[in-house]
């Protein structure tokens, strides 16, 4: 765990994704208070950074001494921030199989931040999603609605799934319907939903900012040998998780016509989130979980 990567087999060893999570968390703090970040972190766990012109009564004068900047300490009173977490679970999301790589990285990262959600007084929600919404739980911050959502997460990584495609656009739209209150929407999916109709998934993608949601999209790859299709040159038989269809060929006589395909995707999605103001994070499952729990704090704070 020292790179804070963890396989399905760690998470069975040790049996408890919330403690795991915690581990996860608070290591990730730990860090923090001993990098240049130092004092970023106190910020969101109970404090929030003082603005010119609020009132002096709340601030914390020993995180001032230790930090020479000015927090000030936050109460349960407060109005708190509202999450969805969508975790998309079609088929695709548990490549490589040896592993069930994409899913269980994503299991795990929705997992932390539903750790620090509760660890700042926030109220979670969890929505399973491939084709269609499959589980959708309350907005809540409470202990036992937290580990409900945590034994939820926990399923995925038990399930042995029969095909299933993704239907991104769709969903998207289900959700920015069904939220009514303003609120934050993590996504985590690798966006293999029809990518030849990808203007379906921008128009999705928009309408969640119509409705005034923030958003932050974590695209999940294995990029060594999805984006980069990093195989040895020799026969290969490959299999399309979400529809089971097969095809022989050699790396070599497809990789530039696939890596530009992809790249082109890739780029415009990126492009339509910076013009939606969509936070758009690459979640390389090699890269380990860190950069996920630093864009969640940064959009975090900047919703305070």
């Amino acid at each position: 765990m020292s790179n804070r990567q963890l396989d399905l087999a760690k998470v069975r060893e040790f049996g408890n994704l919330e403690f795991l999570a915690k581990q996860l968390v608070e290591g990730f703090i730990t860090g923090l208070h001993k990098s240049p970040f130092h004092g970023f972190s106190v910020e969101f766990a109970e404090h929030q950074l003082y603005n010119t012109g609020e009132s002096t009564r709340n601030i914390d004068w020993k995180v001032f001494a230790k930090t020479d900047r000015l927090y000030v300490k936050r109460y349960e009173e407060e109005t708190n921030l509202r999450c969805h977490i969508l975790l998309d679970t079609s088929s695709s999301m548990y490549y490589p199989e040896e592993n069930n790589g994409k899913m269980t990285f994503s299991v795990m990262a929705a997992a932390s931040i539903t750790y620090l959600l509760q660890r700042q007084k926030d109220a979670v929600s969890l929505c399973t999603f491939a084709e269609n919404i499959e589980v959708q739980t309350a907005v809540k911050s409470t202990p036992s609605h937290v580990h409900k959502i945590m034994l939820e997460l926990e399923n995925q990584l038990e399930s042995k799934r029969p095909l299933s495609k993704t239907s991104v656009s769709d969903v998207l739209h289900q959700i920015a319907e069904k939220i009514h209150k303003r609120s934050l929407v993590v996504i985590f999916s690798d966006m293999f939903d029809n990518l030849e109709e990808a203007d379906k998934i921008f128009s999705s993608l928009q309408h969640l900012r119509h409705n005034l949601h923030e958003v932050l999209l974590f695209h999940v790859t294995d990029r060594k040998t999805e984006e980069d299709f990093a195989f040895e040159n020799r026969p290969y038989e490959f299999i399309d998780l979400e529809t089971g269809e097969k095809i022989k060929v050699q790396p070599d006589q497809v990789r530039e016509s696939y890596k530009e395909f992809v790249s082109d995707f890739y780029q415009k999605l990126k492009l339509k989130c910076g013009q939606y103001k969509i936070d758009f994070i690459e979640a390389d499952i090699a890269k380990g979980f860190d950069p996920i729990l630093m864009a969640y704090l940064v959009k975090h704070s900047k919703m305070r």
